[in-house]
């Protein structure tokens, strides 16, 4: 353990979490219900990951147009065009609009069938290949197990072995409805390397966002809640705090 290689996450607090940040080619479903961040817990990794790393990075977009992806994470200072355009760091792999509509046209990866997992595949073996990306996120998975439940697991795990096997380290988000204790979806929590949670909870009348690493293969890691904030630049982690819910 001593020895691998750890991915910072470049979200302020959280590598002091996981004692050094990610192990390399690990596989990490962020898991959690409406609103609680984790769309942007996974585009600050990747913007952060070219910006401070230099580690070429790619957003399988399954449930937002590439354009309202690219607007909102405008509002937080990630302008992504010069790193798609200029600097071919960035990629964005079209997995929602099927290639319909003017806008989608202008996407260089598109998959035309999200449902089919083959076709989802060689489009993000090539986009990482094209790049020579570090780093991947999906948002979300739940996109797949609403779809295909009985795939889920597989595709999760056919994915897992293209993308850690071409060195790049991943974050799946997942969605869960409020109140739910799992992770989302049938057993993919097992086929994963990492889980992290993010919670949104009524706190004496006041909602408040905390996250927990449930695992982390090959680090150890904090198990304690920690509040964290969204700012105008970003998830900011308490790592110095601990969040009691009950």
């Amino acid at each position: 353990m001593k020895n691998m290689k750890k991915v910072k996450t470049g979200i302020p607090g959280m590598d002091d979490i996981l004692h050094g940040g990610i192990p390399e080619r690990n596989i990490v479903l962020l898991s959690g219900g409406p609103g609680t961040g984790k769309t942007i817990f996974c585009q600050q990794f990747l913007y952060k990951g070219v910006k401070e790393y230099n580690e070429p990075g790619i957003l399988v977009a399954l449930e937002e147009h590439p354009v309202q992806i690219r607007e909102n994470m405008k509002q937080f200072g990630w302008d992504v065009r010069e790193l798609e355009e200029e600097e071919e760091k960035f990629v964005i792999v079209d997995a929602f609009t099927s290639g319909i509509g003017r806008a989608a046209k202008r996407e260089k990866y598109i998959v035309k069938d999200p449902n089919d997992e083959r076709e989802l595949i060689d489009v993000l073996r090539t986009a990482i290949n094209d790049i020579g990306a570090k780093r991947v996120g999906i948002d979300s998975v739940t996109t797949l197990y609403i779809n295909k439940p009985m795939m889920a697991r597989k595709t999760v795990f056919l994915l897992k072995r293209v993308i850690s096997g071409l060195g790049c380290t991943a974050i799946f988000t997942s969605q869960i409805s409020v109140g739910e204790r799992g992770f989302g979806g049938p057993g993919v929590e097992h086929a994963v390397d990492g889980i992290i949670r993010l919670d949104l909870d009524e706190i004496k009348g006041e909602l408040k966002r905390s996250l927990i690493v449930w695992k982390m293969r090959g680090t150890n890691h904090s198990l304690k809640r920690r509040p964290f904030d969204i700012t105008d630049k970003g998830i900011y982690v308490h790592s110095d705090k601990v969040l009691k819910i009950r």
